[in-house]
């Protein structure tokens, strides 16, 4: 099961300037708990906004550059190398960023959205829009503005029919 996984404004921003909108400390936490363990598949710009690999996950980096390697990375060259890849995960997670969601869409199962209630209109990355016709939401879970959270969200949970 190909799962995306993604935190996009009500207008499907996800960041500016290579980085996120907004900090949900809750949502980097459901982040961990649902791909620790597993093959994360993302973009070299994605990649190289961590501090350092995130622990306990296999990072594939889908990148067009063939010379570019960095410790901690699988470099490959298209999704369909990234996907052969993690083959033997029952689970690998799409995580970014718009390019490689793109790509991903059409060969997922899955996509787990933190929708952000907020609008952020100086985003230049935006999660591809999706059909409701092909795409069922099966779940979803509020969570409130607070004094860690600065913006309402909501995970949902949608599956391809």
């Amino acid at each position: 099961m190909i799962t995306m996984i993604a935190a996009a404004g009500e207008n499907n921003e996800l960041g500016k300037d290579n980085d996120l909108l907004w900090h949900l400390p809750d949502d980097f936490k459901r982040f961990k708990q649902l791909t620790t363990g597993h093959y994360i598949i993302m973009g070299r710009k994605t990649f190289e906004t961590f501090p350092k690999p995130l622990p306990n996950r296999t990072h594939i980096v889908i990148t067009r550059n063939k010379s570019y390697t960095k410790e901690g990375a699988v470099v490959v060259h298209n999704m369909k190398e990234a996907l052969e890849l993690a083959k033997d995960d029952e689970q690998p997670f799409i995580i970014g960023g718009g390019e490689i969601y793109n790509m991903g869409l059409p060969l997922a199962d899955k996509i787990e959205l933190t929708r952000v209630h907020g609008c952020f209109n100086d985003a230049d990355t935006f999660f591809p829009k999706f059909s409701k016709d092909e795409w069922q939401l099966i779940s979803t879970t509020e969570h409130t503005k607070d004094e860690r959270h600065k913006y309402s969200f909501t995970y949902e949970t949608w599956v391809c029919k």
